[in-house]
Order: structure tokens, then C-alpha cells, then sequence
């Protein structure tokens, strides 16, 4: 049992840098606990004796106040600890903590615990350093990168190979070594990459000859696992309850194959869900299919493209490498795009100058005309070429530009007649949220419940009509139990919901942030006797725009980022003038990026170089 603890031990943090006789001593000190989901790690007001490291898995730990209301809920993972703050208050705290996944920890008792940092210099300075990382993440909320240490990807085919190859030779480029495990014998030969067959070669390594050159390699870089998902059942379950993140690499054609050995797994720990993020591989113009079978068993995707993007098609589909590459560093990049009519054209210049300039996107959320152009720009379509379709599509017909305000009535009039449907269709056709390049939430409001619904799955279009649904204009979308319309009543810049999914780096874009001091050609100067009669359609849509520029504070406040285009010139039916709004857009995002580099730069210097 030494021997095992001992291995466990090499792979956390806290042994960096300690000799095989302070390894050995403080191993000796510990009890191997392995808890499986729903096992209790310590209950609500008894006191922390115990200081746990955490070797895999993941600990969900929940503080309660006096009536036994959730105040604080946060999880740990490997590499982490818990009870090194509680166990040195020496009283009864009010908080739970739960294991997640299948978790092995090694316990020892707190004074145990100091007489070896007192006895260990460097145990100490590793485990305070540990402790630090865990305050700070409870500062900032877990939005400080978590780069995975240990990494699984499993092949249903040969075809994704090439991906792990791709990934592991960019890491080199930024100055990784990283360690393979793999099933192939000379499969990595890239220089800089450390890479042992443990299995299908002369002999199977056994778990411990992996525990310990997994603890070697660890102390300089991340460790990859690089299997066929044919490998022993037992072996690749041992695996995916080690790593923190594990890929499950498929294609539209073979996808099916894996829903069974991926069901067995799920079976064993439903919390692994969590942690396996199902990787397509698509060729040109390809898009992912459904696949809700295997959707369910994953709590995230990443579609990976190779060669060159079809007709009208952007280059968001060719970046889902770059996508892959920000999962294994631990960074999510997301982006809110706020409401505001035809004034949240200018998002689509936002998008455009962030992707020329090498700040891709991992995930976009939406409210109203941001939840129109984010779907659009998720689902692959060229921003340049989604400027020309805005401008052709929503260009009023002779009949109503020879009325009076006849872009206020042909918008009543798409509005009324359901006419936003068929335009979208033609862009998105039958494609589900899900299957969208860029992982998308739309935001809507429900009249039944009075609160938000975020939209990250369904039909797209109907994602994107029940955002830009206008109350009075029309009719709530009714859905079972809701009554649905446009999201901006409640959160017309939907940061917070980026954060909630769990982005560390948010960019609002904001289209309501300045307003002027006019309406229906009516200023603050205008005498009474000079002051003009707005029509119905002006007074809801100013209403709106009133109401968005006060409310935005609520979901942008998380925001790292604002990027205000000032759009104030513009009506907010000027749809037609969508090119020159998406110019002030891409202009006004241009010279935030400096400041967006900067920012990236302090989370990943490797990835985000000055």
C-alpha cells in the first residue's frame, strides 16, 4: 500500500522538488481515500481535521448559512486540496464537501500535516503555494485558467490521429515537452515530445510504471493519453477517471460506434459527463450531425475542419483547431453581444476584426439582434457576406419606401407576418444550436415565469426568433409552459451567462451603451410649441432602447472587456445601412484590441505572446 501511495503522491503538486526519502515520509503519513460520486468528504458543521489532497477526480464543496441555504457552491479538482484553511480553524464550519467523479485523495491528519512542512521545506512551500491557488480561484471565481494536467484522447478511427499530432507539435512550438501514452509504437516522433507505448507493444505497463513516469513527466508539462477507443474496457475507464479532460474523437460516419462503450462508461460515474468533450472531425463544408445519442453522454463538443472553407463560409469553421488548442490550455474565450435592433448590425464587424486579428472565439451568447448575428456567425457564414444579406434581405420594397416611415412599417410588417422565419432558414436551414461551429446561447425572456430562458440547444431559427420576438410588434412565441419574447427586457448584454458556462476571458459588445438625446427629431431645446408627434413603432422601439441602456449593467458587470461601437447616428430600423454599421463595429474593435492582447496575455503568455 506504500508503494501506491507513493505513486499517487508523485502526481500532485505538493512533491515537486522533494527527495524519495521526503516522498517516502510524508506517503507514509497518508491514508488513500477513494470515494465515488455522492460520498460524503466532510458534512456541514463538524470540524476539519484532515487536510485531503487531491490526486483525480473532483470534489464539489457547497457553504451553507444557518438555514441551510446554498450561499457558495465550487468545485476542486486534481492538483488541488481540501481543509488546509477549515482544519486550522478548529471549529465546526457550515459547509459540505461531495465528490463529483470517482476520487482518490490522500488524507492526513492537520498536525501531522505541519510537523512535515516544518520538516520539509519545500513540502511546505509547495502545499502553501497550493493553498494560494485555491484562494485565488475562490477570489476571482474560477475564472482563472485551469490547464488540465492530465489529458485523454480516444480514436474511433485512425482519420483523428492527425488532430493529437497537430496539437502536441503546437505545444512544442510554445515551448512545451509534453509526455504521451500512447498505443502506437513510433506515433509521436516529434521532437520535444516525450512518448512510451504502454500498450500493444512488447508488454502492457502496468498502472504503476504509468503512475511514476506520469509523476516524472508532470513536474515540467501536461501528460496526454492517445488511445483507440477498442482499448481494454478497464484500462480506459481507470484512464478517464485520471484525466481532467478527455476527447472523444469521432466522425459524422462513425460517430455510432462509440455511443455504446460510452454509455458503459457514463453508467460507472454519470459525473464523468462532465469531462468528455466530443471532437468531430468534418471535412470542408461538413457539418456535425445531431448525434443526440452520443450528446447526451458529453457535456461539451469541438468540431475540428481541415482544407479550405465552402462558398460564404468564414474561417470560424477552420479555427476549431485553435478552439481545441484553448480547451487544453484551460482558456474559454467568450463573447456577449447585446441588443439593439438594427444598431447590433455593428457585431458583425466586431466578430470580423476580433478573427482578423487572431482572437478566436470559444463560445458567443446573445440577446435579440446579438442572438441573430451571433447564430449566423456561429454557424460558419462569412461576416462580410452576412452584411450583404442584411442589407438585400432587409431593404423595404418600393411600396413601403414611397410611404412615410416605411422602414418602421415593413419592419411591423416582417414582424406581423412571420417573414423573419423563411430570411433565416435560408442561412441555417434545419440546423440545431448544437451543431453550430461555435458553441451558442441565445437569451429570451418568459412571460409565464418572469425570468430569462438561455437557449444552448433546439432549432436554431427558433433560438434566434424568440431573442428578436419585440412585445407589441408581435405576438409571444408560445412554447410548452412559456410564453417567449425578446430577451433585452431582462439581460440585454448576456455576459454573466458566459460566465455561468464557464468562460474565463468575456468580451461584451455593447450597442446601447450611448443614446442620444433625441427622439422623434425632438430635443432636450425643442420648445413645446415646436415638438413633434412620434408614431407607435418609434415610441416602443425608443422604449426598448431606453430600457436596454439601463438594464445592461446586469449581465455585462462580469464583462473583462466592453467594446462600445458608437452607433448613435443610426436608426434603429436602419437595417439597410448594415455595412456602414458593421464598419464602425470592426473600427471600434480594432483599437480595443491591443488592450484584449494585453489582457489575454497575463492568462496565457505562451498562447498570447506580446
Amino acid at each position: 500500500m506504500i508503494d501506491e501511495r507513493l505513486n499517487l503522491l508523485k502526481l500532485h503538486p505538493c512533491s515537486r522538488g522533494l527527495s524519495g526519502e521526503a516522498l517516502r515520509d510524508i506517503a507514509e503519513a497518508t491514508e488513500l481515500i477513494r470515494c465515488q460520486p455522492g460520498d460524503y468528504v466532510h458534512r456541514s458543521d463538524e470540524s476539519v481535521t484532515s487536510i485531503f489532497l487531491i490526486i483525480h477526480g473532483r470534489l464539489r464543496i457547497t457553504l451553507v448559512d444557518v438555514n441551510g441555504h446554498v450561499i457558495i457552491q465550487r468545485y476542486q479538482s486534481a492538483g488541488d486540496q481540501f481543509g488546509g484553511i477549515s482544519a486550522a480553524l478548529g471549529e465546526p464550519v457550515p459547509m459540505e464537501c461531495v465528490a463529483e467523479d470517482p476520487s482518490a485523495l490522500l488524507k492526513f491528519d492537520y498536525k501531522r500535516g505541519l510537523e512535515l512542512t516544518k520538516k520539509y521545506d519545500v513540502f511546505r512551500i509547495n502545499f502553501m503555494k497550493v493553498m494560494a491557488e485555491s484562494v485565488k480561484r475562490a477570489i476571482f471565481n474560477d475564472r482563472l485558467p485551469a490547464k488540465p494536467q492530465l489529458i485523454a484522447f480516444f480514436h474511433q478511427s485512425d482519420q483523428t490521429r492527425g488532430v493529437t499530432h497537430k496539437l502536441l507539435l503546437r505545444l512544442v512550438e510554445m515551448g512545451e515537452t509534453p509526455g504521451v501514452f500512447t498505443d502506437q509504437s513510433n506515433s509521436m516522433s516529434i521532437e520535444g515530445i516525450r512518448c512510451c507505448q504502454t500498450l500493444g507493444g512488447d508488454r502492457d505497463w502496468s498502472p504503476e510504471e504509468v503512475h511514476r513516469q506520469a509523476a516524472q513527466w508532470l513536474e515540467s508539462s501536461q501528460v496526454f493519453c492517445d488511445f483507440a477507443t477498442g482499448v481494454d474496457p478497464v484500462r480506459a475507464a481507470s484512464t478517464l477517471e485520471k484525466c481532467q479532460l478527455t476527447f472523444w474523437c469521432v466522425t459524422p460516419q462513425n460517430w455510432q460506434a462509440s455511443v455504446q462503450r460510452c454509455r458503459a462508461m457514463e453508467s460507472r460515474a454519470p459525473g464523468w459527463r462532465d469531462k468528455i468533450c466530443i471532437l468531430w472531425l468534418l471535412d470542408p463544408g461538413e457539418e456535425a450531425p445531431v448525434a443526440s445519442d452520443l450528446r447526451e453522454l458529453a457535456g461539451r463538443d469541438v468540431k475540428v475542419s481541415s482544407g479550405s472553407s465552402a462558398a460564404n463560409q468564414g474561417n470560424v469553421v477552420l479555427n476549431g483547431f485553435e478552439r481545441l488548442v484553448h480547451l487544453v490550455r484551460g482558456i474559454k474565450i467568450g463573447v456577449a453581444l447585446g441588443g439593439g435592433a438594427a444598431r447590433g448590425m455593428a457585431h458583425l464587424g466586431v466578430l470580423k476584426a476580433l478573427e482578423q486579428n487572431g482572437i478566436m472565439v470559444d463560445m458567443i451568447a446573445g440577446t435579440s439582434a446579438g442572438a441573430m448575428t451571433g447564430t449566423l456567425y456561429a454557424a460558419g457564414l462569412d461576416s462580410d457576406y452576412l452584411v450583404r444579406c442584411f442589407v438585400n434581405d432587409l431593404r423595404p420594397p418600393w411600396s413601403f419606401r414611397w410611404l412615410p416611415r416605411g422602414d418602421q412599417w415593413y419592419l411591423l410588417y416582417k414582424y406581423r407576418l412571420g417573414r423573419f422565419e423563411p430570411m433565416l432558414r435560408k442561412y441555417l436551414k434545419d440546423l440545431r444550436i448544437e451543431q453550430l461551429s461555435v458553441p451558442m446561447h441565445t437569451v429570451t425572456v418568459d412571460l409565464i415565469s418572469g425570468e430569462a430562458v438561455v437557449r444552448s440547444t433546439g432549432d436554431a431559427v427558433h433560438g434566434v426568433l424568440e431573442s428578436i420576438n419585440l412585445p407589441v410588434l408581435s405576438k409571444p412565441i408560445n412554447r410548452p409552459g412559456q410564453a417567449l419574447v425578446d430577451g433585452g427586457l431582462i439581460n440585454n448584454i448576456p455576459a454573466d451567462v458566459l460566465v455561468s458556462k464557464g468562460c474565463n476571458f468575456v468580451i461584451a459588445v455593447s450597442v446601447t451603451a450611448k443614446m442620444e438625446n433625441e427622439f422623434a427629431r425632438n430635443r432636450p431645446d425643442t420648445p413645446i410649441s415646436r415638438m413633434r408627434s412620434a408614431s407607435t413603432i418609434q415610441t416602443i422601439l425608443r422604449s426598448f432602447l431606453v430600457q436596454s441602456t439601463n438594464v445592461n449593467a446586469i449581465g455585462i458587470q462580469p464583462a473583462d472587456v466592453v467594446i462600445e461601437p458608437d452607433v448613435t447616428g443610426f436608426d434603429l430600423t436602419a437595417f439597410t445601412r448594415t455595412d456602414e454599421l458593421a464598419a464602425i463595429g470592426e473600427q471600434t474593435t480594432k483599437e480595443a484590441i491591443p488592450k484584449i492582447r494585453t489582457l489575454l496575455n497575463r492568462l496565457d503568455g505562451e498562447l498570447f505572446p506580446d
